[in-house]
C-alpha cells in the first residue's frame, strides 16, 4: 500500500469517528425517586441546548451509571462545572455570582454554566454582536426566575424574620415547587422506579412550560419594546412641548423600559403619562408609576375627570371622542389619537 492509499485510509477512519462520535446520543442522569422542581427544571433547560436537545434521560443512584452519563445533575456529591452538578455537598457554597447570596440548586448549577447557550440560541443571538443583550438577560431571567427555585430547594426563606410573619392564607399548592411534589407518586401505591420515571417527566415538562413562558416573554417580547419606548422618548418633544408625554405606536411592555431610558438620559421623573393604542383600536392614556411595581403615580389625572365616560367626559374636558377616565385616576381612553394626545396635555397642564 502506497504512503498516499495510507493517508487516505487513516483520514477515512478519523471521519468515520468523528461520524460516530457526532451521532452518538448523549446521556443526562439525574436521581432515581422522589423529585423537586430544581432538577426537574436543571433537565428540561439542558434540553434546551443544542448540545442535550436530543440527550437520552435516565434516572439513577447508581455511580456506574453517572460514569456512563455525559453530565449528572442534582446527585453523585459532585460539582465541577463540566459533568457534575450536585449542589448537596457540605462544603457547597456556590453562588450565581457575587451580586447574590443565594446558593444554587441544580437548576441554578446548569443555568449558571449553560445559560448563555440557552439564551443565544433559542433567540438566535450572536455571542459577539449580542453580547450585552445577552448578558442582560442571563442576569435578569436568573433573578426574576432561577434564584426562587434555588432558595426554595435549599430552604431559604423570602424574608429575613419569616418565622415572625403569620400569612393569611397558604399558597404551597399554587407554587411551582408544591405543584411538582404533588406530582411525586402516592406512597400507599408501593410506586416503582419506573412510577417515579413518568412522573418526573410530567413535572420537569410543568417546569420547562413556566420556564418557556417566561422565557419567551422576556427574551422575544420585553427586550425588544425597548427599542419602541426609546424611539417614543426621543420624540416626546414632537408630542407636546413640555416633554412630559410619550406617544408609543404600538403597545408593548413600557414601564421598566422608561425608567432605564429615563436613567440613561438623565431625565429622572420626567415623563408623566404614556400614551399607546389598545386592542380596540382605541388610544389609552397611562399615568406614569413611581416605580415599575408601584400603583402610585407621578401625576395622576385630573380629579373632576376621574370616574366619567364617554359624552360626559368629552362634556367635562371639552374634548370629543373621549371614552372614560378610571376613577382611580391612573388610566383613560379615547376613540382617537388626536383626543387622547389633548387629554394629557390638558392633564399636564391642570390647574
Amino acid at each position: 500500500m502506497s504512503i498516499g492509499e495510507l493517508q487516505d485510509t487513516k483520514r477515512a477512519k478519523l471521519d468515520n469517528e468523528k461520524t460516530i462520535m457526532s451521532s452518538k446520543i448523549l446521556q443526562i442522569c439525574t436521581h432515581s425517586g422522589s423529585f423537586h422542581a430544581d432538577e426537574s427544571l436543571a433537565v428540561y433547560m439542558l434540553k434546551m441546548t443544542k448540545k442535550f436537545k436530543d440527550a437520552k434521560l435516565v434516572r439513577s443512584r447508581d455511580p456506574k451509571i453517572w460514569e456512563e452519563s455525559d453530565i449528572v445533575v442534582d446527585v453523585s456529591g459532585k460539582y465541577d462545572g463540566v459533568k457534575f452538578f450536585d449542589h448537596h455537598q457540605r462544603e457547597f457554597n456556590e453562588s450565581f455570582n457575587d451580586k447574590f447570596d443565594t446558593k444554587l440548586s441544580s437548576a441554578g448549577l446548569v443555568f449558571k454554566h449553560f445559560g448563555k447557550d440557552l439564551i443565544s440560541e433559542n433567540l438566535e443571538l450572536n455571542s459577539e454582536k449580542d453580547e450585552s443583550n445577552i448578558e442582560f438577560l442571563y442576569q435578569r431571567i436568573y433573578k426574576d426566575f432561577i434564584e426562587a427555585i434555588d432558595a426554595n430547594d435549599n430552604g431559604i426563606n423570602k424574608f429575613d424574620n419569616y418565622d415572625s410573619l403569620k400569612p393569611k392564607f397558604s399558597d404551597r399548592n399554587f407554587q411551582l415547587s408544591g405543584l411538582v411534589s404533588n406530582l411525586n407518586p402516592s406512597w400507599e401505591t408501593e410506586p416503582t422506579d419506573s412510577d417515579f420515571d413518568k412522573q418526573f417527566e410530567k413535572a420537569s415538562e410543568i417546569m420547562g412550560l413556566a420556564f418557556s413562558n417566561y422565557f419567551n416573554y422576556i427574551g422575544k417580547s420585553w427586550l425588544p419594546a425597548k427599542n419602541y419606548v426609546l424611539e417614543a422618548f426621543n420624540n416626546r418633544f414632537n408630542i407636546d412641548k413640555s416633554g412630559k408625554i410619550i406617544l408609543i405606536e404600538r403597545f408593548v411592555p413600557w414601564k421598566e423600559h422608561l425608567f432605564t431610558i429615563e436613567n440613561e438620559n438623565n431625565a429622572t421623573n420626567e415623563i408623566l403619562f404614556v400614551l399607546f393604542p389598545d386592542s380596540l383600536k382605541n388610544w389609552r392614556i397611562a399615568a406614569v408609576p413611581l416605580s415599575a411595581s408601584s400603583f402610585d403615580n407621578r401625576l395622576k389625572l385630573p380629579e373632576p375627570w376621574r370616574g366619567l365616560r364617554d359624552d360626559e367626559l368629552s362634556e367635562k374636558t371639552g374634548i370629543p371622542d373621549c371614552v372614560f377616565i378610571h376613577a382611580a385616576g391612573f388610566i383613560g381612553g379615547a376613540k382617537t389619537r388626536e383626543a387622547v394626545i389633548q387629554l394629557a396635555k390638558d392633564a399636564v397642564n391642570f390647574k
